[in-house]
């Protein structure tokens, strides 16, 4: 290892000596009237690398300002052959590691990682990481130490590692609704709430602050330019026509979908959506990125679970009568028998606002277990069927010889079915494409009784370091606990500005992987010319302790 050292070091003293004799960089003075933008777009290069070129040097140089600018004559001399022989060893270490990376998804070890929180992030058994990592047997993780998590399968999550370009400044724009009073992607009354902080903009920058403090501390210089769009429609056109927004390597809002599509339609640099709205799907323009999953995604993606870990269970679908449940429902019985191993998937629906229980109760199946997919978006009819799933009659409950004569005479001359009876071991799980606030009143331990797995685009683990410091900083500088949004703030500022800190194009980082943050992920589509989509959706399930874990 010392030998390599060695060999590393003098390759870097050659090649800095070979750069400096040939001139790769040459010394340019400014003219009166030229600004960094003019003088790069002249030497065909992005106005950020002339400007990374030149760290201490402003967007607009005065006269006889002395900068430095690549040498397009610059040809780049034949190694020497002991550049050679060190190139040989970092080729084979390089290789080595790709070996491994092709095989194995990898992790290195870094400040605040457990045995828990690794297992928890990749889900994978503390005896799974043992089994791939011997070491671990007789020695503690250190940092740096790089640990196989699990064999690389077909269509394997590539994760995105972090880097940080020496030297690199980025300038970001953030265009966000301080002063507006409605949102068209936030219900009015989630805007203000008991005991939190005045609006959901206040809280989503106040968790992008953090966010970038934090990569300022790893080296990254950033220059942030806010904006107030006031309310909907009432000053974007005025901040597009009156800054140069193009000078900035990343834009973060609009909140408005309309003023983001009015945004990319007249800038070239790319705009971050920062919340969720039905009208994102219209989006087309590949100067946009949505940082949430369309609700179709998050159907596709639930969907495609049960196809794949489906075992002759029972289905059941069960909406409400409006035409959007009546559709979703039939969407998903047509998408699940499309697998040839499932033959049957019932759909009930609610009639006159209410879904009876001996419906469900008699569509299930005591032999097997059986699967219960929510597709409705009403609380109400929910919460029916949870109570109906939550109390099934029983044979302890309802043996015959327990009921009287009355009972008996009524059930007879009754003109409604009777609820079949079942063992006290039949088991029943509840679904949903995506848990939204339809359950917010529904008591989480029937949930948990239920197993009910969902899908969602956050997963809290309250074992991260990461997301505990992230808390602790945000107390001491708000004085108050972070909301969603907050959390949303720093993960979505921080991806998106650690992925430009590498020095690679936004979208180039797309294709390197998926990223995970406090409680988010992005899964970014790899398209170039059309909007990038973030695909990043959880599958979460409720554990019998109320515990959740995630699936997927």
């Amino acid at each position: 290892m010392k030998g390599i050292k060695i060999l590393i070091a003098f390759l870097v003293f050659a090649i800095a000596a070979s750069c400096g004799q040939q001139k790769k960089y040459i010394s340019y003075t400014v003219k009166k009237g030229e600004t960094m933008k003019v003088i790069a777009k002249r030497l065909d290069m992005k106005t950020r690398d002339l400007l990374r070129l030149n760290p201490d040097v402003g967007r607009k140089p005065s006269p006889n300002t002395i900068i430095i600018i690549p040498n397009k004559d610059f040809i780049a001399p034949p190694p020497k052959d002991t550049l050679k022989i060190a190139q040989v060893v970092l080729d084979s270490l390089k290789l080595n590691m790709g070996e491994l990376e092709k095989e194995y998804l990898t992790h290195t070890v870094k400040k605040g990682d457990t045995y828990y929180n690794l297992t928890r992030r990749y889900n994978v058994s503390e005896n799974t990481l043992n089994k791939l990592n011997p070491e671990l047997v007789t020695e503690d993780l250190k940092l740096g130490m790089v640990l196989k998590i699990k064999p690389v399968e077909e269509n394997e999550i590539v994760f995105y590692k972090d880097t940080v370009r020496e030297g690199i400044s980025l300038k970001l724009a953030m265009l966000l609704p301080f002063k507006a009073v409605e949102f068209d992607t936030i219900a009015a009354k989630d805007i203000f709430g008991v005991n939190r902080l005045a609006n959901i903009t206040t809280d989503f920058y106040l968790g992008a602050e953090i966010a970038i403090d934090s990569l300022r501390n790893q080296g990254v210089a950033i220059e942030v330019s806010l904006f107030d769009t006031g309310k909907k429609n009432s000053k974007i056109r005025d901040i597009i026509n009156e800054n140069d927004l193009d000078e900035n390597d990343v834009i973060i809002g609009p909140m408005y979908s309309d003023e983001a599509m009015i945004l990319a339609s007249k800038v070239r640099t790319e705009a971050i959506f920062p919340v969720y709205s039905k009208n994102q799907e219209g989006f087309a323009s590949s100067g946009l990125i949505k940082t949430y999953a369309d609700k179709e995604v998050h159907q596709k993606i639930m969907l495609a679970h049960i196809d794949a870990v489906y075992s002759n269970e029972n289905i059941l679908i069960i909406g409400d009568s409006t035409a959007t449940s009546i559709k979703k429902a039939d969407e998903i019985q047509s998408v699940l028998l499309k697998n040839d191993s499932i033959t049957e998937a019932k759909i009930i629906h609610a009639t006159n606002g209410f879904i009876r229980k001996d419906y469900i109760i008699n569509a299930l199946k005591a032999e097997v277990e059986n699967w219960v997919i929510l597709a409705t978006h009403k609380s109400a009819i929910a919460s029916d069927a949870i109570n109906s799933l939550i109390s099934l009659p029983t044979e302890e409950e309802n043996g015959e010889e327990n009921e009287d004569d009355n009972k008996k005479e009524k059930k007879k001359n009754s003109n409604e079915p009777e609820m079949q009876i079942l063992p006290e071991d039949t088991v029943v799980k509840i679904f949903a494409c995506d848990k939204s606030t339809t359950y917010d009143k529904i008591d989480n331990t029937k949930l948990a009784k239920l197993g009910f797995t969902f899908t969602s685009d956050i997963f809290a683990d309250d074992t991260s370091v990461a997301a505990n410091v992230f808390n602790k900083k945000y107390q001491e500088k708000n004085h108050t606990y972070p909301s969603y949004y907050a959390t949303k703030g720093f993960d979505i500022t921080y991806d998106i500005l650690a992925r430009l800190a590498s020095g690679d194009d936004l979208k180039e980082t797309f294709q390197k992987g998926t990223s995970y943050r406090l409680e988010s992920k992005f899964e970014f589509s790899k398209e170039l010319f059309t909007t990038s989509d973030n695909n990043g959706i959880f599958i979460i399930q409720y554990n019998p302790d109320l515990t959740t874990t995630r699936i997927r």
